[in-house]
């Protein structure tokens, strides 16, 4: 239901009720208006939003009217057989569930779709019904005696049928779980109806006895002082025939309310007395359903109903002062607080159902449920109901279904915009000072010293160390971490072959592996962001290639040369963590790195299509003829055919002989059909389970165990089914031994060789600028999109401590002669998606909501620690098949593009308007706009793609990255700043500067024209209209010209100035 700022002016008045049917006056008040200052007629004239506003503004200084979570159950009054009793038909958490009408079944949580005309009637009935707050009742009894004569009193029931509007409201309560342990078997139906007939003459002798004239009450029909048993004379007998009052009497059906069976809700809670058989009438609640209620909730009772004996429709509202629990009033052993009766005469009951409907769906909205909790009077409630009315959306009737039912929304609004009045800036906040503040928070912004932002990282970090490993304690972790560790093994030993290629075997495999071990301890122990997954990059491996070549060609030790590089990089890049030079990050804006996240994306999809496209022309499928044949044993009887018919791996198990040339190999032809299987397979298998959260099988537990452990999941699947195949396909090779790959070289490089002059050191530095360049511009953009605010983490940046942690382990790595490890975009997204939280839903209809991610450091201290004793676990890993792997490749590319901006909006280049999805940038910039923008990044995607595909190009794509943000900087010429804002981020040192030339010629402009057209001044009335929210009396004067001007000259102003006097408005 949408919210309207300006309220409604409604089809009655609000008329003041007489105080005859209202609550007492609360004794602290001294009996005085508890509003003060405010009147009844100044209520009248009030908003309606503005009068809950003042309600809910009230300080509550005691226990009694502290709002409460409320359940709602709505009972209606009907015939079962021989019995008439109140039937359960809804219930409402905070979405509304229907009883199904032939399915004895609830229906899905749905939201309530009510008529506006109910809502008119609720409201006709509490203006002229009895409304009782604060009642003082400890049971059921004591309560309908209570209604009765408050209604008696207040002349709208007549004292003859007094009592049986008591008896209707004293009937049993049946709810729906009840039916579910009715007795099937017909057998045992036919007993039950033998004891009901036995019971029934029981009933009719022993009322004879006591000359009753009604049913039997269990307690007295005068209740004493509340909270009292009563003490009638009675009660004995009627104990002794408690247990016979909830069958049916077996009188002929024409009768009515004398069937009725009495309600053990009109029993207190402990009974002396009643002995086994009140006990056994003990109300059994819906256990099952109460881990659905939240804590401390408590009960809203509905009860509506028809019967012969009434004329004119009776309501009562009632509000206990303390809540109490009411026998079987509630499915759940809740206490209730709130009850609602409405009885009218016959032929009403389907108006009465959608009445009640509506007070349910009242009770469970946030803001009337307050109302009725604070309520000091009739009016309170009304004004209640009246902003409910103006915060409604209405359906026009002939455009939608009534019987649809509308699934609950994936996110609720928040509904604090209706509990408090609107609070205007005592002042503009300067964009650029909260900018800088927010900066400041993140670690961005330059402290003036050297290591200050270091310092300040470590500061912020500190506190929430030990939390860092307490937050690991869930199951959610050890599934990322399994998942990571094959995620992060498979790249490390990929990366180990090409580097091997690309360094003549100075650093492979192995190498890989140690460094993994290293850097990954290192960062995960002490970095300031442990969510980021270090790995190797493309870039670094080109980077090395050609350091190589040069070595090579100038006769030079590679290894010792490359020390040289890495000590020069670790220095420029403590140099740089001492000049808060990480604070340039903020220049990195959502075009950049949706721009690297992308293409790196991309990279991780092309490159496991690619492995498998080389499988594919490693092992055809059209291969020649396989010369390679099973034969006989020597003296077998069986001839050729025979054995001809066994394959190579089964034909020694028959004692055949092969023969063949081919038979050394085993037949390759559908090992690349077998790859595209377990690939594909790997890849669905990781996608479905992934989702399998949000399935509607299983409980909810199961789901997240499931959907946690999806890749580990579709791994070991199809392994296995590799295995159970026996098709020769790749598997992954991992080195057995603990030893550098290159004999000639230790695990210790010397930092001079006679090969190399003693100037190559310092020459060094050169190569090293470009590393740094390359270092930098990958860990903190991969930094920038782990810490963006969508994912909503709580512990604070460390981009200072970042780079220093990495460039101490690029000195070990260099020391040790292992290869740069650095973050890797796509591990660090998909390590931050498998340990995102969500809401844990309780009510039946509400949907999880996105809690953060659990910040924490074990998984990245466990993947790396797992994948240094890789080298122990050779034999199993080397079951696990090459394809399965690229799988997870894939899986990961495509998972990384989910939440992109960029890419939905690629995605919406190819769909026709109607088909576009409501996502909010399109509606607030044109659509052609978005096209533009998408365009100019979707080029600087593909140049950067370019750049990347050729070795010759490759080494200046770290300097491709400082051009994006150049390119996105000259963006601030081609679009305004609403869009920028919008589609992007604002960059620093701009929204100040373009704010204060807008605003220098709009004071120009507001100057000419207030001298040309001195009118303007008196016109504020008739030219502006009132903005939401905006009270008159902060513009003055010159605010009016100001206004004027803004109507009169929107048409010619261009978007920028717009805003620029808009802003001018509000100061």
């Amino acid at each position: 239901m949408a919210e309207k700022n300006e309220y409604i002016e409604l089809p009655w008045t609000m008329n003041s009720s007489s105080g005859d049917d209202e609550a007492p006056k609360d004794p602290r008040t001294g009996g005085e208006d508890f509003t003060q200052q405010f009147t009844e007629n100044d209520f009248e004239v009030t908003p309606p939003a503005q009068r809950v506003q003042f309600i809910l503004g009230e300080d509550v200084d005691d226990g009694t009217h502290v709002s409460h979570p409320l359940f709602s159950e709505m009972g209606m009054l009907v015939k079962e057989g021989d019995e008439i009793e109140w039937k359960e038909t809804a219930r409402w958490i905070k979405f509304e569930e229907d009883v199904e009408e032939g399915g004895n079944r609830w229906s899905k949580p749905h939201v309530a779709t009510l008529s506006l005309h109910s809502l008119f009637e609720l409201r006709r009935l509490l203006v002229n019904g009895s409304v009782m707050l604060d009642m003082e009742a400890q049971n059921l009894e004591v309560m309908a005696d209570l209604v009765c004569d408050h209604m008696v009193s207040a002349g709208t029931l007549p004292p003859g049928v007094k009592d049986k509007v008591k008896d209707a409201l004293l009937r049993r309560h049946r709810h729906q779980h009840e039916y579910a342990k009715k007795t099937r078997l017909p057998i045992i139906r036919s007993l039950a109806d033998m004891r009901n007939h036995s019971s029934s003459k029981i009933e009719e002798h022993s009322a004879s006895i006591l000359g009753a004239t009604t049913p039997i009450s269990l307690t007295a029909s005068e209740p004493g002082p509340p909270g009292s048993n009563g003490n009638s004379s009675l009660s004995t007998a009627a104990g002794a025939m408690g247990r016979f009052l909830t069958v049916p009497s077996g009188k002929p059906s024409n009768r009515t309310l004398e069937d009725m069976v009495k309600s053990p809700s009109n029993q207190s809670m402990a009974r002396p007395g009643s002995g086994t058989e009140l006990s056994e009438q003990q109300h059994k609640g819906n256990t099952h359903f109460m881990r659905k209620i939240p804590p401390g909730a408590e009960a809203s009772n509905i009860l509506v109903g028809e019967v012969d004996f009434l004329e004119r429709t009776l309501s009562c509202f009632i509000r206990l002062s303390q809540a109490v629990v009411l026998g079987d009033l509630t499915e759940v052993p809740v206490p209730t607080r709130f009850v609602f009766i409405l009885l009218g005469p016959p032929g009403s009951q389907s108006n009465f159902h959608e009445i009640g409907r509506a007070m349910a769906t009242l009770m469970s909205d946030e803001i009337f449920h307050e109302v009725a909790y604070r309520a000091r009077k009739r009016d309170h409630l009304l004004s209640g109901v009246d902003e409910f009315l103006d915060a409604v959306t209405v359906l026009p009737p002939g455009e939608w279904d009534p019987t649809i039912r509308i699934e609950p929304p994936a996110a609720i609004p928040s509904q604090e915009i209706r509990k408090r009045p609107p609070e205007l800036p005592k002042e503009e906040v300067d964009e650029e000072e909260e900018e800088a503040r927010l900066r400041e928070e993140n670690g961005l912004s330059r402290t003036g010293r050297l290591f200050g932002g270091l310092i300040n990282d470590i500061k912020r970090k500190a506190p929430w160390y030990i939390s860092d490993y307490k937050d690991a304690l869930s199951m959610q972790c050890v599934a990322s971490w399994i998942f990571l560790y094959f995620a992060c093994l498979s790249p490390i030993i990929t990366f180990g072959g090409l580097l091997a290629e690309a360094t003549g075997k100075h650093m492979a495999a192995m190498e890989s592996l140690v460094s993994g071990f290293v850097c990954g301890m290192g960062y995960g122990f002490f970095s300031g962001q442990p969510l980021t997954i270090l790995g190797s990059t493309g870039p670094v491996l080109v980077f090395e290639s050609i350091i190589y070549e040069f070595c090579l060609k100038m006769g030079w030790e590679y290894m010792t040369f490359r020390f040289w590089i890495g000590m020069w990089v670790a220095g420029i890049c403590i140099v740089l963590t001492a000049i808060d030079a990480s604070a340039l990050v903020c220049y990195i804006t959502r075009f950049t790195e949706e721009n690297f996240a992308t293409l790196i994306a991309f990279i991780f999809i092309y490159k496991a299509i690619e492995n498998v496209m080389v499988i594919g022309k490693n092992f055809p499928v059209n291969q020649g003829i396989y010369d390679c044949v099973c034969t006989p044993p020597i003296g077998s009887n069986a001839s050729v055919i025979d054995y001809a018919k066994y394959n190579w791996d089964s034909c020694e198990s028959y004692n055949g002989t092969l023969v063949g040339g081919d038979c050394g190999k085993p037949p390759t032809e559908n090992v690349f059909l077998m790859s595209v299987v377990l690939c594909a397979g790997t890849f669905l298998i990781s996608t479905v389970l992934k989702e399998f959260k949000n399935a509607l099988f299983f409980p909810s537990i199961v789901r997240q165990y499931i959907s946690d452990f999806s890749v580990l999941i579709a791994i070991f699947a199809m392994s296995f089914f590799d295995y159970s195949l026996g098709v020769p396909t790749q598997k992954l090779e991992v080195p057995n031994e603990l030893k550098p790959t290159l004999s000639t070289r230790g695990w210790l490089i010397p930092p001079f060789a006679e090969k190399n002059p003693w100037w190559s050191a310092i020459i060094a530095v050169f190569p090293a600028l470009l590393g740094t360049i390359l270092i930098f511009m990958d860990q903190q953009i991969t930094a920038v999109i782990v810490n963006r605010k969508e994912n909503k983490l709580k512990k604070g940046c460390g981009y200072h401590l970042d780079l220093f942690i990495l460039s101490i382990l690029i000195a070990i790595c260099s020391m040790m002669g292992l290869p740069w490890f650095v973050a890797a975009t796509v591990l660090s997204i998909n390590h931050v998606n498998s340990l995102k939280l969500e809401s844990e839903c309780s009510a039946p209809g509400e949907k999880p909501q996105f809690l953060g991610v659990r910040e924490q450091r074990v998984t990245h201290i466990l993947i790396f620690l797992t994948i240094g004793v890789s080298v122990l676990l050779t034999p199993l890993l080397g079951n696990i098949p090459m394809p399965v792997l690229f799988g997870v490749f894939l899986y990961m590319g495509v998972a990384s593009l989910k939440g992109l901006q960029f890419f939905d909006r690629i995605l919406i280049m190819f769909m026709p308007a109607k088909y576009q999805p409501d996502y909010m940038f399109l509606r607030q910039v044109p659509i052609k706009r978005v096209h533009l923008f998408t365009m100019i990044q979707l080029a600087c995607l593909i140049i950067l793609w370019l750049i990347k595909s050729f070795s010759q190009t490759s080494i200046l794509f770290p300097l491709m990255l400082v051009v994006m943000i150049g390119i996105r900087k000259a963006l601030d010429l081609v679009f305004t700043r609403r869009e920028l804002k919008i589609l992007d981020d604002i960059m620093p040192e701009m929204t100040k500067r373009a704010a204060a030339d807008d605003l220098h010629k709009l004071d120009a402009e507001v100057g000419l024209l207030a001298r040309i057209f001195p009118w303007g001044k008196g016109s504020r009335g008739r030219v502006v209209t009132k903005p939401p929210g905006l009270d008159d009396g902060i513009v003055g004067s010159g605010g009016a010209v100001g206004a004027g001007l803004i109507t009169c000259t929107t048409s010619n102003a261009n978007e920028k100035e717009f805003e620029a006097q808009s802003s001018l408005l509000k100061k």
